[in-house]
C-alpha cells in the first residue's frame, strides 16, 4: 500500500490508535450501532446547516464549507475537543491537499456541543509532522496483522472495542 490510500480519516485514527489505523485500512468497520458513532453523526447532519456540506475533494471529504468574503475556510465539525489532537492532524492534512493543488485555505475545527471553535493554520512544522504520520501509516497498513491492544483512554468510547477486548 502506499499514499494515495491515505485520508484524513486515517490520519484521525492514528493520533488515537495504531491498531484503529490499520483495521480501518483493511475496511473492518467499526459497530455502526456504537452510540458515540450515531451521536458524532447527529451532531454532524444537524450543525452548520446554512453552509455547504460534505464537500469531496480528490480522496478528502471536508465537513463544511464555512461562508466567508475573504478566504477559503474547511471546517471540521467534532463532537468531543477531547480528540482535539487527532482532528488538528485531520485537518492539517485536508489543508496540505489543497495546498497541494494550488489551493490557499484555513481550517477551523468546530465542536457545536461546547460552542468552540479552534482555528487551524498549516505551516512548515505541520508539514513535517504530516509527513512522518503519513509514513508510520503506511507501515501500519503493509503489516500483516494488527499492532498489538495498546489500551488507552479513548478505548471505552471506541467503535473497534469488542474487536479488540472480546
Amino acid at each position: 500500500m502506499d499514499e494515495d490510500k491515505i485520508n484524513g480519516t486515517l490520519m484521525w485514527y492514528y493520533k488515537i490508535c495504531k491498531r484503529e489505523v490499520w483495521l480501518m485500512s483493511k475496511n473492518i468497520i467499526p459497530d455502526q450501532k456504537d452510540t458515540n458513532i450515531d451521536i458524532g453523526r447527529f451532531i454532524h447532519e444537524m450543525s452548520y446547516s446554512r453552509n455547504k456540506k460534505e464537500i469531496e475533494f480528490g480522496n478528502v471529504k471536508f465537513d463544511v464549507l464555512l461562508n466567508t468574503k475573504d478566504q477559503l475556510v474547511i471546517g471540521e465539525t467534532k463532537k468531543s475537543s477531547k480528540f482535539q489532537e487527532a482532528s488538528r492532524l485531520q485537518l492539517l492534512y485536508y489543508l496540505r491537499e489543497l495546498k497541494n493543488a494550488n489551493i490557499d485555505a484555513k481550517g477551523i475545527l468546530l465542536y457545536p456541543e461546547e460552542k468552540k471553535r479552534v482555528e487551524v493554520e498549516l505551516n512548515e512544522e505541520n508539514i513535517i509532522e504530516l509527513e512522518k504520520a503519513e509514513d508510520e501509516i503506511v507501515e501500519i497498513m503493509n503489516k500483516e496483522v494488527p499492532p498489538p491492544v495498546a489500551k488507552n483512554k479513548f478505548c471505552r468510547s471506541c467503535g473497534y472495542r469488542e474487536y479488540c477486548f472480546a
